[in-house]
């Protein structure tokens, strides 16, 4: 049996704050194999860049303490010295932000930066870096792009920046990519462009990606198999054709409902989309039971009184739901 490339075991992640010890991270658990898309997705505030972060080293300590364990090719990241960490970061597994203006240096030429990578992994003198740059930057549609080499990032246009972010990413050719939403301030023209040129980069490497978003029209695009983030938990993980055919968490079912034109577009005469009423919690907001029963409108007693287990219910379909914690006598536990 081929072991996985990426293993979250029990993840958690608090953070110590003057309103207390809120928990962005709740016992979280999931794999990637060689090869494959899987799609992390769930509203602001849900927990899924953390979860990222956490793979990569990146979140501070303190204020932020995890626990549990990030395994990539067996090697638990979270017990790595941090050096070595760094070895990893950027050569064996590599992120793309979603806001690339804020993630390029505004000082630093698109050349040196997207050749600096090579620079500190591959240990490449920086005249060989700009010369596997420009490929890299010809190789992502960047017009014109040795005259850009020498560009700074505002003179470039948010759909090129973010494929000067991509050629940052891939330029070590990675194992595993992490794309945390990485076409929200794109338009959909360019948008429907950068996830073309991640699935064929993915396919020419070979390589893995995670790919973090709250759009599931993105997730049905690129993803093969999909985990489902509410408060910091998993509350459903199935494949792409399973969740989209058969939606089991009523939170699951929300959002589907709130795509336009899936199932979420209004009907005659109505001028609102579906949507799910309330907000996400707060981290440091201490909730019994599930902790999407307030916001539920089919929870019931026993939802406020027990956290659900996450359950499998099918071929690698697995839910957090009270409604599916049934004994053999049909009563719930």
């Amino acid at each position: 049996m081929s072991r996985s490339l990426l293993e979250i075991q029990d993840l958690t992640v608090d953070f110590h704050t003057p309103e207390g010890v809120g928990r962005a991270v709740d016992h979280v658990s999931f794999s990637l194999e060689k090869g494959e898309t899987l799609g992390l997705v769930g509203e602001s505030g849900c927990g899924k860049s953390i979860t990222s972060l956490s793979i990569l080293g990146l979140v501070p300590s303190p204020p932020g303490e995890i626990t549990g364990r990030v395994l990539f090719e067996g090697r638990d990241l979270l017990k790595t010295h941090r050096e070595e960490i760094r070895a990893v970061r950027g050569q064996d597994i590599s992120m793309i932000f979603q806001e690339p203006m804020t993630s390029l240096n505004p000082v630093l030429t698109i050349g040196r930066q997207v050749a600096e990578p090579l620079v500190v992994h591959k240990h490449m003198s920086m005249e060989e870096a700009r010369k596997e740059a420009l490929q890299w930057l010809e190789h992502v549609k960047i017009p014109a792009a040795a005259r850009r080499l020498d560009d700074y990032p505002h003179q470039l246009s948010g759909g090129m920046r973010q494929r000067v972010m991509i050629a940052m990413a891939m330029v070590c050719r990675p194992k595993l990519l992490i794309a945390d939403e990485p076409t929200t301030a794109l338009d959909v023209t360019i948008q429907s462009q950068i996830l073309s040129l991640m699935l064929k980069l993915k396919e020419e490497l070979g390589m893995s990606v995670l790919l973090i978003t709250h759009d599931l029209g993105v997730v049905a695009q690129m993803a093969r198999r999909v985990v489902v983030m509410y408060a910091g938990q998993v509350v459903e993980e199935a494949s792409v054709t399973d969740l989209f055919d058969n939606p089991l968490h009523p939170y699951t079912q929300g959002l589907l409902r709130s795509i336009p034109g899936a199932g979420g577009k209004p009907a005659v005469g109505k001028k609102r989309l579906n949507e799910i009423p309330g907000t996400v919690p707060p981290i440091t907001e201490s909730i019994r039971g599930c902790t999407f029963a307030p916001r539920c409108a089919r929870s019931f007693g026993a939802c406020r009184e027990k956290t659900p287990h996450l359950l499998t219910v099918g071929s690698g379909h697995r839910v957090r739901c009270r409604l599916f914690e049934k004994t053999s006598g049909g009563e719930l536990k």
